[in-house]
């Protein structure tokens, strides 16, 4: 006796043929009818499972890319967040990139381009070594890379400021106490206040930065009152903040209210 190959169905599959096979024994047409039905059921099973069984792509990589939103909102998440390292070219540098030169991380302060006649473009960049304090100012040709520095973000808490000026603050992950020495801070002391959320970002195990959450929202504690009749366009005062940082404000935002400030740049934005 002779068998005829029998075409492979998936066990879940044939139960489904089983279901649909009628009482009274078909055609060998008609069954071949009820597995071609079922082939669009098949390539989908077979698609999810390629799908499901695929390797989950490296997010660090497309996050290191949008590292440089170069002044980060800091809407500071509550869990933190690491960037790998990516290479980028002049044409990809933005204020607040920090690359790594020489095993330092460098924070982009400020670029230009010059643009020759003659020649690939120049661009100029001044950027801070966020572990000595230094600033420095180099030329590079167009399309030179750099590597971005791998960088930990953890949100934490300031609680206080020790005898020697150092500041303290509170891993909101792991509750740790992170101690954070005055000089790594110096940029960012006048906007921080007791309880506020602020980013520490670690490189290579250590912190080499405090980013102050931006927008911030203060109260005036100190400013002139607002001359009746002055309605001059572009009238401005100094105002004292509740963080106890000065800045400049409208003529006729008042003491007492709450104004909204970019701590990045130190402008005010609006009243609140």
């Amino acid at each position: 006796m002779t068998h005829k190959p029998i075409s492979f169905i998936p066990p879940a599959t044939r139960m489904h043929a089983w279901r649909l096979k009628p009482k009274n024994h078909t055609t060998t047409t008609e069954n071949n009818n009820i597995i071609m039905s079922l082939r669009p059921l098949l390539i989908s099973g077979l698609l999810a499972a390629a799908t499901a069984f695929s390797p989950v792509g490296n997010n660090n990589v497309i996050a290191a890319r949008s590292l440089p939103s170069p002044h980060p909102s800091h809407s500071s998440s509550s869990s933190s967040s690491a960037l790998s390292m990516v290479a980028v070219d002049t044409s990809e540098i933005k204020n607040g990139l920090t690359i790594e030169i020489d095993g330092d991380p460098y924070k982009i302060m400020s670029f230009s381009i010059m643009k020759q006649a003659r020649g690939a473009a120049k661009t100029t960049i001044k950027m801070k070594n966020l572990k000595r304090g230094n600033t420095i100012e180099n030329t590079y040709r167009s399309g030179e890379k750099f590597e971005t520095a791998e960088i930990i973000r953890k949100p934490s808490q300031y609680t206080y400021e020790d005898e020697a000026g150092n500041y303290m603050f509170m891993d909101n992950e792991s509750f740790e106490e992170v101690l954070v020495e005055s000089k790594m801070i110096e940029d960012q002391k006048k906007w921080i206040s007791d309880g506020m959320i602020c980013d520490l970002i670690f490189f290579k195990g250590d912190v080499i930065e405090v980013r102050a959450p931006s927008p911030y929202v203060f109260e005036v504690v100190e400013t002139e009152p607002n001359m009746k009749g002055n309605t001059s366009q572009g009238y401005t005062k100094p105002a004292v903040l509740s963080c106890g940082a000065t800045i400049s404000v409208p003529g006729f935002v008042e003491q007492g209210q709450m104004v909204k400030v970019d701590t990045e740049k130190g402008e005010y934005i609006e009243r609140v």
